[in-house]
């Protein structure tokens, strides 16, 4: 219901005023001119309840880096810690609550991170990089979030499609899966795949039948194997996303995976990302060189660091 005391309007005008003087003040940038109080004539102007309120965008990087402090103590040695970090540093209060500008921007961030856990891998995309799909026994998306052990094992369907379709004892095994953040996938993959897939033909590698494993956890490379039994299996999947960037993709390793191995017996090269990480291109060099060394001395993980250090 719409409220016709002029008193009430007014209120609802001072206080929409009010937070756009702080926006702007916390925006360091002087607001425009100030229409005249909202009234009957603006209201006919507009429409009922078309109230239009243009306000900055909290995500732009001006913003994102913008210090919020009043008058602090060492400006100078605030500006270079900030500089130094992505961190939420700097960012200022109003009395004991975040900047409205502040908390605007979190709430973006946190609305980011959420599409990318709850998103999907578009088909279009796994049909393009030539992937077919299975599920682990992961039965929807709130249960991946509960029960990260049942992102490790595939589903019985699964492995029977697998035992079916792919090629068997190949050097390199690639797996896709979406783990934590389905723009992981959607953003990086057709920039790395292509290179990590000519780098290792190029490098005389046999490289398996690629898929994309649903509902995935990084665990899932142990089960993996038990069907394909290549020498290594590589599962690029999204990463947990980070209030800032959601779109993350990592690249994990390991010699002959199997039953019982841990994350001590992988490798990881992480944070893939032209969003302030390392570039999709170079991550998938990189990536070859690694297995190549991996295979040269029939060992990932801890072990890997030790043979290589032994021979150094």
């Amino acid at each position: 219901m719409t409220s016709t005391d002029p008193s009430a309007t007014a209120d609802i005008d001072a206080l929409v005023r009010a937070v756009l003087r702080e926006l702007g003040h916390a925006g360091g940038a002087p607001l425009a001119a100030e229409a005249p109080a909202a009234g009957p004539a603006a209201a006919a102007a507009t429409g009922p309840e078309e109230l239009v309120i243009d306000l900055p965008d909290p995500t732009e990087e001006s913003a994102r880096r913008r210090i919020g402090v009043e008058d602090p103590a060492d400006p100078e040695g605030l500006r270079n810690l900030c500089a130094a970090t992505t961190a939420r540093l700097g960012v200022g209060r109003a009395g004991p609550r975040p900047r409205t500008a502040s908390l605007l921007l979190f709430e973006a961030d946190h609305g980011v991170t959420q599409d990318a856990i709850y998103g999907e891998v578009p088909e279009e995309l796994k049909e393009r990089m030539g992937l077919f799909t299975v599920r682990t026994q992961v039965s929807d998306r709130g249960e991946y979030l509960l029960r990260p052990d049942l992102g490790r094992r595939l589903s019985p369907e699964a492995r029977a499609t697998i035992e079916e379709r792919c090629t068997k004892h190949p050097d390199v095994q690639i797996c896709v899966g979406d783990g934590l953040s389905a723009a992981a996938i959607e953003n990086n993959l057709p920039d790395i795949y292509p290179v990590i897939e000519q780098g290792l033909r190029a490098a005389g590698l046999s490289v398996g039948t690629p898929f994309f494993i649903e509902n995935c956890r990084v665990g899932v490379m142990n089960e993996v194997n038990t069907i394909i039994d290549a020498r290594l299996v590589l599962l690029l999947i999204g990463e947990r996303p980070g209030l800032g960037i959601a779109d993350a993709l990592s690249a994990y390793m390991g010699f002959h995976p199997e039953p019982g191995k841990t994350d001590a017996e992988r490798d990881l090269v992480c944070m893939i990302t032209v969003n302030g990480g390392t570039n999709p291109l170079e991550a998938g060099a990189y990536v070859v060189e690694l297995v190549e060394k991996t295979l040269q001395y029939g060992a990932s993980g801890v072990e890997l660091r030790q043979r290589s250090a032994t021979t150094a």
